[in-house]
């Protein structure tokens, strides 16, 4: 009998589903490229951006979330620590998603197609909100009391000036894709691994989140919009059903002693099963025809059953058939 279990298998990769490599390179870099030139057209919104982050604020205040200072104070006790948050806020939000790209297109292939089409919606919509909705972070609004710990502490990946900044729009905190591609990058490993471990990856998003609250680089709500995309992106591009389910046969023995999955009689191969003899009474005339007879009569099996050949006795027939089902 054949069942399906919903688990990623650990077998070789299948080829056949891998996109061209020159033609995904040119994909992914001509989508991050136009999404790093469409955040910079959505900058110069500088008033819009405070007065959106003046109304997540006090939104924030009022659904009783905790405040981003609560995190903040942790990382200040202690000048190693804050400096590895802003170390992984700098340095492994684009690595390690490129790097969960290029180890799916190698060894899940089917995954990585899913992986890239997922990412790609999530970032577009990113950028439609950062286009729509320009939001000042949490470290330039004067109510929040927040410390820009990266331009203190170090390292940070902004410039000194938000409004010149031409190296990233600073005013593009709704939704945060720090936490959005960890998650993607979290989802898409547990998915496609077997590993009892592989829930350890959890903490990935779970650390940049507290990165990014932390060096007061986005609000709780950013995170909790992005969370929100994900999901919907997650239902739009469902895995292929060869990528969720891998065939694992089960036996289990026939009434008939077959152990697969079409019952067989024992007496298929030829000759006549101990129990037939056992099981017609002594004496009959199909006793003696087995006995003394020379070769008893031959039987046909066609889809598990089997009919006594033209001549036999139908009466002796019966009883020797109740024998094989026992």
């Amino acid at each position: 009998m054949t069942y399906a279990r919903t688990e990623p298998t650990d077998q070789e990769p299948d080829i056949r589903a891998r996109p061209p490599l020159v033609r995904e390179f040119l994909l992914v870099a001509g989508l991050f490229l136009a999404y790093k030139f469409g955040r910079q057209a959505a900058n110069g919104h500088v008033e819009e951006a405070f007065r959106n982050a003046g109304n997540v604020w006090d939104l924030e205040r009022a659904l009783h979330l905790p405040g981003e200072g609560a995190v903040q104070g942790l990382l200040l006790h202690s000048q190693p620590l804050i400096h590895a948050a802003n170390t992984y806020y700098a340095a492994v939000h684009f690595p390690a998603t490129a790097l969960f790209l290029v180890w799916l297109y190698w060894r899940r292939p089917r995954h990585y197609v899913r992986s890239r089409r997922v990412l790609a919606a999530l970032t577009g919509a990113a950028l439609v909100l950062h286009l729509l909705f320009p939001l000042a972070p949490p470290r330039m609004l004067p109510a929040a009391g927040l410390v820009d710990t990266g331009q203190v502490y170090g390292p940070t990946v902004y410039g000194q000036t938000p409004a010149t900044d031409t190296m990233a729009n600073q005013f593009a905190a709704m939704p945060s894709l720090h936490v959005g591609w960890a998650v993607m990058v979290a989802v898409g490993l547990i998915v496609a691994t077997r590993s009892r471990w592989r829930w350890l990856w959890l903490l990935h998003p779970a650390l940049t989140l507290l990165v990014v609250v932390g060096t007061a680089n986005h609000y709780w709500l950013d995170a909790i919009v992005v969370g929100a995309m994900l999901a919907v992106a997650l239902a739009v591009f469902r895995l292929p059903p060869a990528a969720r389910t891998v065939p694992a046969r089960q036996s289990r023995p026939d009434l008939r002693g077959s152990v697969e999955g079409s019952p067989v009689p024992a007496y298929a191969g030829g000759g006549a099963p101990e129990a037939f003899a056992s099981a017609v009474p002594a004496g009959s005339a199909a006793a003696g025809t087995s006995a003394s007879a020379g070769p008893p009569p031959s039987f046909g099996a066609v889809g598990g059953s089997a009919e006594p050949a033209d001549g036999a006795d139908a009466g002796s027939w019966a009883p020797a058939r109740a024998g094989a089902v026992r």
